[in-house]
């Protein structure tokens, strides 16, 4: 099939190799990464795959593809898109929809103290996360986990299921509607809390929040002023 990949980081990476390794033909939309961040578009390179760093739109379309795929693309695909590929496009978002739509939705499913959280395959629509289910997985929170392993760990499991996605795109599956109503959950681009642990909060809520906020290179929370990086340097940083 001939495939557009919007993608980042290194699922975004994972995602190009599942693609190439089933003989599609894919040209890839991306962004530029810092150093920190798994680099797609030298991925490209490496693997001779032709790519753009200017964002998706009908005037950038190589040619129409057969499906559209979204793994960590960090801007909306407008409708226009979604019509050109006659709405064979589908997204992969880390909850499990419809709750935590939006942004930092690992990172807010950890500060809520959720024990499961997980990923959602989903078609893409004018609304935001709201496109039927097409896959949809639970992945355990672990007591010791912080946001960078459970993303980690979320994005590998989810990966393993990409080839079985598509194929259920290309055979014409139409996906579980989602009751968006039962989600009141929806969150806007930006750091929790502004990374501040809250005085008021109690020792789980704090300590989850804490966890949820380590991400490196990223900044982690702070109390006061000070970076805490665990419940104990809370503690003394509250000097209790």
């Amino acid at each position: 099939m001939r495939i557009i990949l919007c993608g980042y980081n290194w699922a975004g990476c994972k995602a190009l190799e599942i693609l190439l390794r089933e003989g599609h033909e894919v040209f890839v939309f991306t962004h530029e990464s810092p150093a920190y961040v798994n680099d797609l578009e030298g991925f490209c390179v490496k693997r001779n795959v032709p790519y753009s760093l200017k964002k998706l739109t009908l005037k950038e379309l190589p040619f129409t593809p057969d499906i559209i795929i979204s793994i960590y693309y960090r801007y909306i695909i407008s409708n226009d898109i979604i019509q050109a590929c006659n709405h064979r496009i589908f997204n992969l978002h880390p909850s499990l929809l419809p709750r935590y739509r939006g942004c930092s939705s690992l990172t807010w499913g950890m500060i809520n103290g959720e024990k499961n959280v997980g990923f959602t395959y989903h078609y893409i629509t004018d609304k935001v996360d709201a496109g039927n289910i097409l896959l949809q997985k639970e992945v355990a929170v672990e007591d010791f986990d912080i946001q960078v392993t459970l993303y980690h760990r979320v994005m590998f499991e989810a990966l393993k299921d990409l080839k079985d996605v598509l194929n259920l795109v290309d055979s014409g599956f139409a996906g579980i509607p989602q009751d968006i109503t039962a989600a009141a959950d929806y969150f806007k681009r930006g750091c929790p809390h502004n990374g501040i642990v809250n005085e008021t909060w109690d020792d789980q809520t704090s300590d989850n929040f804490i966890r949820a906020m380590i991400y490196p290179p990223l900044p982690p929370a702070t109390f006061n002023g000070k970076e805490v990086y665990s419940l104990k340097a809370l503690r003394e940083a509250n000097g209790s």
